[in-house]
């Protein structure tokens, strides 16, 4: 079950916003989390006490974005397994709440096999609960580092390729805090830009349908005093024609073996224009979210949402009369297309900014180069 605390907006909270934390009140062993749906007009936090909570929220879009989505699902199989309830059933039905994103399996297969080892090792659950949360705190301190150093290598690379300094940046969707156990990874390094005098403008799409530019960049931006603009996802052609783009930065759900990214829809006709008007196509996203096992675009699944995320607009606090929970913007009945991502061809992406460092140009030889190192790394 999940319980909604309600914060005072004129809260001094942190500018690392706390997207994810597990507490151990007496009752019991919770997900806390904040309610992703309900920003910016208010802070709440969903109390999750057990995996199908959890699954809810992920569907939901309570809690989003890859990087986080691998940590929440990590702690969702560690709370099922310090609760009680069955491990593998909770396993499964939490890897299958987002399809594309591929850090959500990543992480529940990473607490589940440490589950299992210590349950084979010593019989005890209370052992195997216990190397279950171990497995999920290291993943979520690992993300945090990981964020700091694709930050860093996505600010070099940007100086490399603009030498100028003074960037203006395009984004699409949410890359910050919000969906990482760090500072994020496209919006990392911008806010790395600014933190070194180096961004000019923030130019934030909205992301339609959803608003999570509007919603949750913005948000994000604002509380770190950086310098943005939103705009609705249609005005970046014109944007770009007016020569005021001088590179895109987006994070990614999955990157298949050859290099192809599969982000929140709208990002590849963003690349697209950026090829056109030879902007650099930045991709930003830790290594966990190169999948081997997918070969190519091709094979990416892609999430279909309800197309009551369409055809209504929800806001917060705003009374609602939808099917959905929303204000109705289309007529009673309307069909709508609702790919929750496109997936953008190897051939436009200038470079995949990791935690390892940059591949350009990308192929599939050099990714799978990037993640051997980062393997060799992690069991050294």
């Amino acid at each position: 079950m999940a319980d909604e605390d309600a914060h005072n907006g004129e809260d001094k909270r942190p500018t690392e916003i706390p997207a994810l934390r597990w507490e151990e009140p007496p009752e019991g062993p919770v997900l806390v989390l904040l309610d992703q749906t309900r920003l910016p007009a208010e802070e709440v936090e969903l109390v999750c006490t057990d995996a199908s909570a959890l699954v809810e929220a992920i569907r939901s879009l309570a809690v989003r974005g890859a990087p986080l989505l691998g940590i929440a699902g990590a702690y969702g199989v560690a709370l099922a397994a310090v609760r009680g309830f069955e491990v593998a059933e909770a396993a499964d039905a939490l890897a299958g709440a987002r399809p594309t994103a591929v850090n959500l399996a990543v992480g529940v297969r990473r607490a589940r096999a440490a589950h299992q080892e210590a349950l084979a090792r010593t019989g005890d659950p209370r052992q195997a609960a216990a190397a279950a949360l171990a497995a999920a705190r290291a993943l979520h301190r690992e993300d945090a580092e990981a964020s700091a150093r694709m930050a860093a290598h996505g600010l070099a690379l940007l100086d490399e390729l603009l030498p100028a300094g003074g960037h203006r940046v395009l984004t699409h969707c949410n890359t910050g805090s919000l969906v990482s156990g760090g500072e994020g990874t496209a919006f990392a390094v911008a806010l790395a830009a600014h933190r070194a005098g180096r961004l000019r403008r923030l130019w934030v799409d909205e992301t339609r349908p959803l608003l999570q530019g509007a919603r949750l960049t913005a948000y994000e931006a604002a509380r770190n005093d950086m310098p943005y603009t939103l705009l609705t996802d249609n005005a970046a052609g014109s944007l770009f024609a007016a020569g005021e783009v001088d590179a895109v930065l987006i994070g990614a759900d999955r990157i298949a073996a050859d290099g192809s990214v599969a982000n929140k829809v709208g990002s590849y006709p963003l690349a697209v224009l950026a090829r056109y008007h030879h902007v650099p196509f930045i991709v930003v996203a830790p290594v966990t979210t190169v999948d081997g096992g997918t070969p190519d675009g091709a094979s990416i699944e892609v999430e279909q949402r309800p197309g009551y995320e369409v055809t209504e607009v929800t806001a917060p606090q705003v009374p609602v009369t939808g099917a959905g929970g929303g204000i109705p913007v289309a007529p009673l009945g309307t069909q709508a297309y609702n790919p929750a991502f496109d997936v953008t061809p190897p051939e436009l992406v200038t470079a995949i900014v990791t935690e390892e460092g940059a591949v350009s140009p990308v192929t599939t030889e050099a990714l799978a180069e990037l993640c051997a190192r980062s393997r060799q790394v992690t069991i050294s």
